[in-house]
């Protein structure tokens, strides 16, 4: 093909291969694509779209002659397409010199993009876009072939060793045109921070371009970065989410949400606050794109730590830096952190309070621990000791204070509204706690915090406000004033260009944050006795089952309780992580805040954790009243996560209750009657056997229903007093109503019949089986009754 008819075509390609921009057209389905499952399309599709493969040489081969391509402003995310639809042009240079504003207004713009601009905006909004495609089956989001491409293409633009390869069959003649400078004639948002292109500061000592191979590097690496972080983290602005944590906003916001639940679309809230809403609310991160996201992360603290040690000469760094390398100390605080920290936000606010929450704290944790991507190995010890932060990455952790503090009690609060019982939960919150507890960690946030209070004694004002603008992002390059100062310096700045000038920071290690905690403790405590007494309650269960249980009821059947739980599913070896979890959790957060024991032991008497004179849980947190109990609402946050809970019980006469669907009712009624007859013609015999004291009586009490013997049994909260109902000794038959009863003795009639045992003969049998059965029940266990509890 000529290069005429490749242009045509790759915009086709593209399509082709990644879907349409609408969703409509799946192409490859790369987000789907497994080896395990189509081998040979995934390794066609790898070795295609490699960096060296086929399509990319095309790209560089349309590259050469400066081709562009037209992207619809309309796919943008929500910052970028707002501004531009304003004709306000954004902060990122990668859509400078790109848009041409019609004069109609704003419909209809483009991004005149070249070919690897276009190709790799394709490729990144894909993972938005294709959310709707159909899966016929199981597919792992780690083991796709788009993310497979996506670290392929981060080990190749932004290598951690060595230097970005050459574009394949290029030449010195047709290099990759760099990015020119944006015009000062447009208009400028303040949405964003906004960085002049490291490209076109290092290039502007330079006397061309292309004579200057790594401008073609570091042009390639930065646009791939750009495109990455716009696509998949750019879906709320700084100025939005600043506005949004106003809670004057908040309050407009809910009066909407109120208006367009009542369809009053005259209202003025909807009118002010609609595009707010609409833009507050109209991206939901997937698993899989959240996935991803923490691959960028980690690798880009990967990258960032393999940059070489400065020289001691400052005058030899400015000499022999080359773009890469500056690029590498400035990639994550100028490019990543101020759009990673409000899309956490976002998540932390947004995210459904399950499990799948776990790919978001993953990420998040993996942010926050840059020294396990940094290239030196740590020591080899024979003893499992946790590993302490060195005190080089105490920068780190104050430029990004409130990727640890806020964003810690924002997981407090997530915390504390989950069921703790769960297994996947008690991980999520052993995970967080095990990454704070780690040595010197700690004692780091909260140097940071104090460098963060300390009082601006020496710094006049208005250069504190001169030194927030977001026009100086460069001050991580900066010449360094005292050492103090100048730390205290950046982490105001981080905070207050995140959080805005009139942020109210809330200490990690203050007095709010740590009943946080200890509530939390607490809710842990309860978790774990919760998790025993379920446990208890299934080796009962287990033990109690016996052959004779399929001749009998069970307690359950007949007085209608249900004393399991949703977890009794999950088995005793998760019940048993479950425990696990928790206890080292407690146990790090205790490290983290110095909690003592004597606060620990004050905070198990709060849990409720003692127990009654059955040994069962206690009841749920309640006040009495004439009606009986009613809940707190604690009691109700108790029953809601699985804390507590009432053994609800009939507590009526057993042979008026419901029939239930293992019961025949003809049978059941005919049966009653017949019982009816019987204890109206014998009550006062019963009566006279029952209250002897030898073994005659004791044999008449095993056999027949004697109230005083049953035990006291929690009542429901609204259930008045009913220890006045009593009921003599009588005969219950309503056991032979049973289908499995019917069945069990069809079976021994059937058995019998194979040896030429009649059904007179075989009835006998069983009546003198179970007399025997009786009586030596009836010497060891006086108490149990065999058909009603």
């Amino acid at each position: 093909f000529s290069l005429k008819e490749l242009h045509g075509i790759f915009p086709w390609l593209v399509e082709s291969i990644f879907g349409s921009l609408d969703g409509i057209i799946i192409g490859w389905n790369l987000r789907c694509l497994q080896g395990r499952t189509n081998p040979n399309e995934y390794s066609v599709a790898l070795d295609f779209l490699d960096p060296s493969g086929p399509m990319m040489k095309l790209v560089y081969k349309l590259q050469a002659e400066e081709y562009r391509y037209d992207f619809p402003v309309s796919y943008l995310p929500g910052p970028v397409k707002a501004s531009i639809q304003e004709q306000v042009l954004p902060e990122c240079s990668l859509y400078h010199n790109k848009v041409q504003f019609p004069s109609s207004g704003g419909l209809g713009l483009n991004l005149a993009l070249n070919p690897f601009e276009y190709y790799m905006f394709y490729f990144a909004i894909s993972l938005i876009t294709q959310k709707n495609s159909p899966v016929t089956h199981h597919v792992s989001p780690s083991n796709s072939a788009y993310f497979i491409l996506v670290d392929t293409y981060l080990k190749c633009f932004l290598p951690t060793e060595g230097s970005v390869l050459p574009p394949p069959s290029s030449n010195p003649g047709g290099a990759i045109p760099s990015p020119t400078p944006r015009s000062p004639a447009v208009p400028f948002s303040s949405y964003g921070m906004h960085h002049t292109s490291l490209l076109k500061r290092h290039i502007a000592h330079q006397p061309s371009v292309n004579a200057d191979p790594a401008s073609q590097e570091i042009w390639r690496s930065e646009t791939l970065l750009q495109i990455f972080v716009e696509m998949w983290l750019h879906h709320y602005s700084l100025e939005m989410y600043q506005k949004m944590q106003s809670p004057h906003v908040k309050l407009e916001v809910l009066h909407y949400r109120l208006s367009i639940s009542s369809k009053h679309h005259g209202s003025p809230a909807q009118s002010s606050y609609q595009a707010l809403h609409a833009y507050q609310e109209s991206f939901k991160p997937t698993e899989e794109h959240v996935l991803v996201v923490r691959l960028l992360v980690k690798h880009l603290h990967a990258f960032s730590n393999s940059l070489k040690p400065e020289p001691l000469s400052p005058s030899a760094h400015s000499h022999t830096a080359s773009p890469l390398e500056e690029f590498k100390r400035v990639v994550i605080p100028r490019f990543v952190q101020e759009k990673l920290y409000i899309f956490l936000q976002h998540c932390f606010g947004h995210w459904p309070l399950d499990a799948s929450f776990r790919a978001v704290l993953e990420m998040w944790l993996s942010y926050l621990q840059p020294w396990r991507y940094a290239p030196e190995k740590p020591p080899q010890s024979t003893e499992p000791l946790p590993r302490s932060v060195s005190e080089k990455w105490a920068t780190f952790i104050q430029e990004n204070l409130l990727m640890y503090t806020k964003l810690f009690v924002g997981f407090l609060n997530r915390a504390l509204r989950t069921d703790l019982v769960s297994p996947k939960n008690a991980l999520m919150v052993f995970r967080v706690a095990k990454v704070f507890a780690q040595p010197n960690l700690a004692e780091m946030i909260l140097k940071g915090e104090q460098l963060f209070l300390e009082p601006e004694l020496v710094i006049p004002h208005r250069q504190h406000r001169l030194f927030m603008s977001p026009t100086l992002g460069g001050s991580f390059l900066s010449s360094r004033s005292p050492a103090v100062t100048d730390a205290s310096f950046k982490v105001k700045s981080h905070v207050y260009s995140l959080e805005g000038q009139d942020f109210q920071y809330k200490q990690m290690f203050g007095a709010e944050v740590r009943n946080l905690v200890l509530k939390l403790a607490q809710l842990i405590c309860q978790a774990q006795q919760t998790a025993k007494s379920i446990s208890d309650h299934s080796a009962e269960t287990m033990a109690s089952q016996s052959f004779f249980s399929w001749f009998r009821f069970t307690p359950s059947e007949m007085n209608g309780s249900y004393t399991g739980n949703d977890l009794d599913e999950i088995g005793q070896d998760s019940i048993k992580k479950t425990d696990e979890y928790l206890e080292k959790a407690l146990e790090y957060l205790c490290q983290i805040f110095k909690l003592s024991e004597a606060q620990l032991t004050q905070m198990m008497m709060k849990c409720g954790t003692a127990q009654d004179e059955n040994g069962k849980k206690q009841l749920p947190d309640c006040i009495p009243s004439e009606n009986g109990l009613i809940l707190t609402p604690l009691g109700r946050y108790q029953i809601i996560n699985g804390l507590r809970r009432f053994e609800v019980q009939y507590q009526g006469d057993t042979e008026l209750q419901p029939i239930r669907s293992y019961e025949n009712a003809a049978l059941v009624r005919l049966l009653f009657r017949l019982s009816s007859v019987l204890n109206e013609r014998f009550a006062d015999q019963m009566e006279v056997l029952c209250s002897r004291e030898d073994f005659v009586g004791r044999l008449c009490r095993y056999h027949l229903t004697n109230p005083q013997l049953i035990q006291k049994i929690r009542y429901s909260p609204v259930v008045r007093d009913r220890t006045s109902q009593n009921w003599g000794p009588r005969i219950s038959l309503r056991f032979l109503a049973s289908y499995r009863t019917l069945i069990s003795l069809l079976m021994i009639y059937f058995l019998a019949s194979w040896f030429y045992i009649g059904p007179v003969g075989c009835t006998f049998i069983i009546l003198i089986g179970y007399f025997l059965y009786a009586v030596i029940m009836t010497f060891f266990f006086e108490g149990w009754k065999p058909h009603e509890h």
